[in-house]
């Protein structure tokens, strides 16, 4: 017997349990799913495995992209909010193309017109890379006669039109001033429920992202050892049961420890440290810099911050990395803005050992 069920996300989950079997699927329309639960049990009748996969062969670009979807929550691995909010934009520019029709000059096309749109190189480049992800798992997963070599050819097009291009790394650092009138600012606000000062100043101390000082908890705060446990930390490589064991400094010019017990007088020792959505936070910054007109400064730019003022400290790279987190060592080069003054220090520091 099959069940339906809409999701929040307005897809459809069908179920079916029929003689001792059990296969589930989602679909956008619900006649779609009921065409496939059908199927699926007219295939238990007949004795035939009821594969989750069971459906008419795909024809469009949109039936990839729900393919990818469904093979990735079978295995655990849904796609995350940004890939999904992509994935689902593609489909809704993409997913009436026949695959016979996304062609080179296809997606050439499809280029330009998102960079009408205002899309930037960046942002053009990444959609591309989302059409090879679901051209490729189709043709490997499901051996679907598939190619992403227009992919590769339509991306080279791109670049030397100008449409795709790599995104320009940021080196915005506040300077000194802005920073002081910037926390002075901060922690006069009485009224503002979330410690914004505070948690900018930690940001400085630990190179953490505004997400993860949210999430981590007190039980993760090991005092003796000057350490807390960031749980799930951002890593494009491994994307689940990331957890990485940070150091608390006082490196910076802000006393991580100091912050955290700052903190514990005001907080329920037992929950989350700073017990705030993290987007709220990224707004409250932004909205003291307006006041303040301190220009293009954001709340991500105190973990630049943290990470120069690590270096300009005299820290090795492997040392920086293992605050901010990087596996890749050559990202961090990005973050390593020195500023002119800070050699005649690092020059002292080198004399005097």
């Amino acid at each position: 017997m099959a069940t339906f069920r809409k999701l929040p996300s307005g897809n459809w989950r069908v179920q079916i349990r029929r003689k001792g079997r059990y296969v589930g699927e989602t679909f956008r329309r619900r006649r779609d799913a009921e065409a496939w639960a059908l199927d699926v049990e007219r295939r238990i009748d007949r004795g035939e495995s009821p594969s989750s996969r069971a459906r008419s062969d795909p024809t469009t670009f949109g039936h990839l992209i729900d393919l990818h979807f469904s093979d990735m929550r079978e295995v655990g691995r849904p796609p995350r909010r940004s890939k999904a909010f992509s994935l689902d934009a593609l489909k809704a520019k993409l997913g009436k193309v026949k695959l016979k029709d996304l062609d080179r000059e296809r997606l050439i096309q499809f280029g330009r017109d998102r960079a009408r749109e205002g899309a930037g190189g960046v942002t053009v480049g990444m959609d591309l890379g989302y059409i090879k992800t679901v051209l490729s798992h189709a043709a490997a997963v499901h051996g679907i006669a598939v190619s992403a070599e227009a992919v590769d050819l339509a991306r080279i097009a791109l670049k030397r039109l100008g449409i795709i291009a790599r995104g320009r790394e940021r080196d915005r650092r506040p300077t000194a001033e802005e920073l002081r009138r910037l926390l002075a600012y901060l922690d006069g606000q009485k009224r503002q429920f979330i410690p914004i000062g505070r948690l900018a100043r930690f940001a400085i101390a630990t190179a953490m992202r505004q997400e993860e000082i949210c999430r981590i908890h007190w039980r993760d705060v090991d005092w003796e050892g000057r350490t807390v446990l960031v749980r799930e930390r951002k890593d494009p490589r491994n994307k689940s049961e990331n957890h990485q064991k940070v150091p608390l400094l006082s490196a910076t010019g802000f006393d991580a420890c100091a912050i955290l017990t700052e903190q514990k007088a005001v907080s329920d020792t037992a929950g989350r440290v700073f017990p705030y959505n993290s987007r709220s936070v990224g707004a409250a910054f932004r909205r003291a810099c307006r006041a303040l007109e301190i220009e293009d400064l954001h709340f991500h730019d105190l973990r630049h911050e943290a990470a120069s003022r690590l270096f300009e400290a005299g820290f090795t790279i492997e040392q920086v990395a293992l605050v901010t987190g990087h596996r890749d060592w050559k990202m961090l080069k990005r973050y390593t803005n020195l500023r002119p003054e800070q050699l005649h220090r690092l020059a002292e520091k080198t004399v005097g050992a």
